[in-house]
């Protein structure tokens, strides 16, 4: 399959080293074209480019980068890419740790819904409620106990298959988390967002997420984060977050 990533960052760069490994045809991109992507591309076995390139021609898109930049990508980005194509964001908002306010987002918009008004076509929503760790070092084979799960939200069915059998490649087992408009239940603070969960938990988790909760849950995130010191083990980042919605 051609995969253009745009984003190589702690998820981005770790998608696209594990489907290049897996034998897919990837294409990697960011903001600083594709002389500076290239060592990390010849490292991997994958293919610079700039964004333009990575789109092009692409069997599946996938954006990990920062919802600023996501604003700022060129409003006319995916006009001659197919409907047919899947478009994955994996962003998550973090307003006032690293992004900027933005009223929609505050107002409860759905995140992935807005980024799909920024570039003007669906997206589906994916690999955001993972931290980058386990994505990295904890994906095991298909069928194996106590493997991970992630969440996969989105509209068009067609789309949302393809991307969890993506999820499923690269070690996770893939779990429905309903249409883009409740692609919220797996966003940052809520039961089911990087919490290590196995199939079983995420889907209990995405069902006792309440509509408006996250935002509350952010600020004792804030606290909670400082009490776990300059250098948090993975452990105890997971045990935080699990924190925040005891699973009962």
């Amino acid at each position: 399959m051609k995969i253009g990533i745009i984003g190589i960052g702690n998820i981005g760069g770790t998608i696209a080293r594990k489907l290049a490994s897996a034998g897919h045809e990837v294409r990697v991109a960011n903001s600083k074209g594709a002389v500076a992507v290239r060592p990390f591309a010849e490292e991997i076995g994958a293919a610079a480019t700039d964004t333009n390139g990575a789109i092009s021609g692409a069997d599946l898109v996938i954006m990990s980068i920062p919802l600023p930049a996501i604003e700022r990508l060129p409003k006319n980005l995916f006009k001659d890419v197919p409907a047919s194509v899947p478009v994955v964001d994996t962003s998550n908002y973090y307003p006032g740790l690293r992004d900027p306010q933005i009223a929609d987002l505050d107002a409860g918009e759905a995140e992935s819904v807005w980024v799909s008004k920024q570039i003007g076509r669906p997206v589906i929503k994916a690999f955001n409620n993972i931290l980058a760790h386990s994505l990295a070092e904890v994906g095991q084979p298909e069928g194996r106990d106590g493997r991970l799960a992630v969440a996969v939200a989105g509209d068009d069915d067609a789309a949302k298959q393809l991307v969890m059998g993506i999820v499923n490649e690269v070690g996770f087992d893939p779990v429905d988390g309903g249409t883009l408009e409740e692609s919220w239940r797996q966003q940052p603070s809520t039961p089911g967002y990087c919490c290590d969960y196995d199939a079983v938990a995420m889907r209990r988790a995405l069902n006792a997420a309440v509509k408006g909760e996250a935002p509350k849950k952010r600020e004792q995130l804030t606290s909670k984060m400082a009490t776990l010191g300059p250098s948090p083990t993975h452990d105890d980042v997971v045990a935080m977050n699990r924190s925040l919605n005891p699973l009962t």
